[in-house]
């Protein structure tokens, strides 16, 4: 999910689950969307929706059913990654009225408020705990709240209580992603373009794994680090982390660490001598700072220089979210430099163009990127434009 097991603080493992959703009629609606509201690069795409003439069933990761008597127009997101899909589903931010404050930070740092301004300027409606600020919640009055289903009673119950009615989510695989996918298109009344989002991204993966297939030698030793002076912690086989590392050719050396947390100590580090490090864009740590530490300096992927920032676009793309293939083909062309042939740039105007209606700039592809930070770092040069 997150660069290491300790950022379940941030965002939980889900499961998969069962969506189904009644029959759909096709409408449209007049309201305006992103591109009418002057946003820098809004969305050419229209916010056509389905009309509803039944309700949507929707059976959540908890095995609840939610019951919608139509589409829905505002949802609230306590869940972190959330927000981003939803408004690729539905190439808007206009249904989105309340997040937690940890995407809010995100929105800050990326570039998705170059293609929905207002995206970071919405309500906060959960800190770190995901515990809803009923206050704001019941004033935002959503038709929808999206929050953790595995997280117990005290993030569920006052929502419920309140009677909004809420999906509960858990998280873990990519299949998992996709249930989210499906799961969001359906409250929105857009099935179709969950679908279609789905079918891409599988694709994606297919072909990454084709030609990862085909190259020669064994796979470099990988790690995904949250890195910090005082703490190190790593992405175990149980991460969504294991998924990028199959898809991009890298034996992740953490693949069986048990603690809990993730957290270990350098001489694990050293032990493993990882040939690359991706470290996690939740923290504020860079590439300089690992090379920096005195304690890894033998380690293979600090002596030459590999170890990189991951991406942060319209959200970070180390956890399951909309933007997952960038981060896919990033990662495969950082482990195998000069023999996975991807054109990272031209791939990221297609997948961001298709996500959100949004041509990117090479002023965005660099932030997210992060072109400034990781140019000290060996092979980046191969994502210049």
């Amino acid at each position: 999910m997150t660069s290491a097991p300790h950022h379940r603080a941030h965002i939980k493992f889900l499961v998969p689950a069962v969506i189904t959703s009644l029959a759909l009629l096709a409408g449209c609606s007049d309201r305006p969307t992103q591109a009418d509201q002057g946003g820098k690069g809004a969305p050419s795409a229209s916010s056509k929706e389905t009309r509803q003439t039944e309700p949507i069933e929707l059976k959540d990761q908890r095995g609840a059913t939610v019951t919608l008597d139509k589409p829905a127009e505002k949802v609230a997101m306590t869940v972190i990654p959330a927000p981003a899909i939803m408004s690729a589903i539905d190439q808007s931010w206009d249904k989105i009225v309340g997040i937690n404050e940890s995407t809010l930070k995100a929105n800050k740092q990326g570039i998705i408020t170059r293609i929905f301004p207002q995206a970071d300027q919405t309500p906060v409606i959960s800190d770190s705990s995901f515990a809803p600020n009923m206050e704001t919640l019941l004033d935002l009055a959503p038709d929808l709240v999206i929050q953790w289903g595995d997280q117990g009673g005290d993030v569920l119950e006052p929502i419920e209580q309140a009677g909004l009615p809420v999906i509960g989510l858990k998280y873990g695989t990519h299949e998992d992603l996709e249930t989210w996918i499906r799961l969001f298109s359906s409250a929105i009344g857009k099935p179709e373009r969950g679908h279609e989002m789905i079918v891409r991204m599988d694709t994606e993966a297919a072909e990454i794994s084709a030609q990862v297939s085909t190259l020669r030698g064994p796979k470099p030793r990988g790690l995904q680090l949250s890195y910090s002076a005082e703490r190190l912690s790593v992405s175990n086989k149980k991460t969504y982390a294991q998924h990028i590392f199959d898809l991009a050719g890298v034996e992740n050396m953490a693949a069986d660490n048990a603690t809990q947390d993730g957290a270990v100590n350098p001489e694990q580090l050293i032990a493993w001598d990882p040939e690359i490090i991706f470290i996690s864009a939740f923290d504020p740590a860079t590439p300089a700072d690992v090379y920096a530490d005195p304690r890894l300096h033998n380690i293979s992927a600090v002596k030459n220089k590999r170890v990189y920032r991951t991406p942060l676009g319209v959200y970070r793309m180390q956890v399951p979210c909309a933007e997952s293939a960038i981060m896919w083909h990033w990662a495969a062309a950082l482990a195998h430099p000069g023999t996975y042939k991807v054109d990272l740039r031209e791939k990221m105007r297609e997948t961001e163009k298709f996500l959100y209606g949004y041509d990117v700039t090479d002023e965005d592809i660099d932030l997210t990127l992060r072109m400034d930070i990781n140019a000290g770092s060996a092979h980046y040069d191969i994502f210049e434009k």
